[in-house]
């Protein structure tokens, strides 16, 4: 090992993980949501103890009952705008417009500044809640002004047609970096948003393509249309290959009192991760699919073959219970995504997650020793806006 760099070790593996997550679903699904908390909780403290920085791992200390009043909180809040403001919203827009068209666009607008307040208040909860080397990160308050410049670059983005979009990467993690502690240590973003325009090249080009061809299809060309089947994965290289190489250049440009990061992730595995990944998970689903179809053929050969086809049918059914069918839906229902979670998990997150980790490296190790602790950052509503309006609280 280079003198002063860390390599990053990653321990997870794909069993134990799977019968966690098997486990913290089905549990979730037998509360009816109500352990969705303590599975969130229990499935970061494995993804954090797996990333081993310099031998040393993460640690996420969060409880869930933090999560739990969090979002008891947030609901209020959210119930009370959505019953009381949209209430006056509606009324003032049929007084003077006649209509409620303009009470629904105010609604959807005012609710865009409240998902990057949730984003925020998320990445600083995770933050406070996760140490290294027994040492607390942080984030400093500013969801507001996270908020509004969000709104502010996106529009911004908007009006140029995403010629911009490197632009409001580089300014909204600048703002989220420069406000990131690792104890007494205060990262900052170095480097300029015109580094982010080459990896978004491909991006651009897919999309402009893949615009065109819908265009050029919507005025009945048929041989444009077939031009998707080269810019849609054009365009699908260029989101994983900006996405992967944004990461490395933004990484490798953040400092923190002496220490330093250097990120190498290959855009060709994680498109391959997403790619392996999404076909194992769509084969189990098609399997799981089958399977049930299968079972109920078989159960309900069983029943048929005890009815006397030629005059019970109608009294068989009538001896079957209403709740039956809603029941087979539900089990039908939460079989799949419950799966589609833990498949997730095994197939997707943890490879990517592990990519990363082991492609990460920190210099300056030899600053570690001089950095000291924060003190904890408590706050009421934890992540419970994020976990409402379900943005920016995953694992």
């Amino acid at each position: 090992m280079t003198t002063g760099v860390l390599e990053t070790e990653f321990a997870g593996r794909r069993g134990p993980l799977f019968r966690l997550a098997l486990k913290t679903s089905f549990l979730t699904v037998l509360t009816f949501g109500f352990y969705r908390f303590w599975m969130k909780t229990r499935l970061r403290r494995y993804y954090w103890s797996s990333i081993r920085p310099g031998g040393v791992p993460l640690e996420y200390v969060g409880e869930p009952m933090e999560k739990l009043l969090g979002f008891l909180i947030a609901v209020v809040f959210l119930a009370f705008y959505i019953g009381i403001a949209n209430l006056i919203l509606m009324f003032v827009s049929f007084a003077l417009l006649g209509g409620s068209y303009a009470a629904y666009l105010v609604s959807f607008l005012g609710v865009i500044p409240i998902l990057f307040y949730a984003q925020y208040r998320a990445r600083r909860y995770i933050l406070a809640r996760t140490r290294w080397r027994g040492i607390r990160f942080g984030l400093e308050p500013g969801a507001w002004g996270y908020a509004w410049r969000a709104m502010v670059h996106w529009l911004i983005t908007i009006v140029t047609l995403g010629a911009l979009w490197p632009r409001m990467t580089f300014l909204l993690e600048k703002y989220r970096a420069d406000r990131t502690y690792f104890g007494t240590a205060r990262l900052h973003q170095g480097g300029d948003w015109k580094m982010l325009y080459r990896p978004f090249l491909p991006l651009a080009a897919g999309a402009v393509l893949t615009g065109g061809a819908i265009g050029a299809g919507a005025a009945l060309d048929p041989v444009a249309l077939g031009g998707l089947v080269v810019t849609v994965p054009l365009m699908i290289y260029g989101w994983v290959n900006y996405r992967v190489q944004s990461f490395r250049l933004l990484t490798d440009a953040k400092t923190a009192d002496g220490i330093g990061f250097v990120a190498r992730p290959r855009r060709w595995r994680v498109l391959g991760i997403y790619a392996l990944g999404g076909l194992l998970i769509y084969l189990s689903l098609s399997l799981l699919l089958v399977a049930m179809i299968f079972a109920g053929g078989v159960l309900f050969a069983g029943v048929f073959a005890q009815i006397d086809l030629l005059g019970g049918l109608d009294r068989a059914f009538d001896t079957i219970p209403a709740w039956t069918g809603a029941l087979v839906v539900a089990l039908f229902y939460f079989s799949f995504f419950v799966l589609w979670g833990v498949l997730t998990h095994i197939f997707l997150t943890m490879p990517l997650l592990r990519h990363y980790a082991e492609t990460l490296r920190i210099t300056g190790s030899h600053a570690l020793p001089h950095v000291r602790q924060r003190g904890r950052d408590s706050f009421a509503e934890a992540e419970g806006f994020a976990e409402a309006l379900d943005v920016g609280a995953a694992i």
